[in-house]
């Protein structure tokens, strides 16, 4: 019978694929709580249900787009700097967040009459949209 040796450490490969889904359900999670709050204080879209059934199937597009780039990130600048890839896969997922939230949620063509600007009234003034 083998004898049972050292638990092996995770391998490089597994780094990138753990921190990407783990980021992109965040991301995922944050955008889509985000936008549906948007949508509800601004009124925006045909009813509650409509815009619910939306953001339930862009969450695991937002979840799976996150996590490639966490991959990706990880197998090509994590190879030589680690550290570097994780900052620059945090900035690339706070990014890709705003980015979701101010395109899909603060909809410019949309009238909102409850939202001067399209800017709902909880938005912190110093984050742009």
């Amino acid at each position: 019978m083998p004898e049972a040796g050292p638990p092996r450490p995770a391998s490089p490969r597994s780094g990138g694929t753990l921190r990407g889904t783990l980021f992109g359900g965040l991301a995922s999670v944050v955008s889509i709580a985000a936008i549906g709050r948007v949508w509800t204080a601004c009124d925006i879209g045909v009813d509650a249900a409509a815009n619910s059934m939306t953001l339930l199937l862009l969450a695991p597009l937002i979840w799976i787009g996150v996590a490639l780039a966490w991959v990706v990130l990880h197998r090509t600048l994590g190879r030589r700097r680690p550290g570097a890839a994780l900052t620059a896969g945090l900035v690339f997922t706070v990014f890709v967040t705003w980015f979701l939230v101010t395109w899909l949620g603060v909809a410019d063509s949309y009238p909102a009459p409850r939202c001067p600007g399209n800017v709902p009234p909880w938005w912190p003034s110093f984050i742009p949209t």
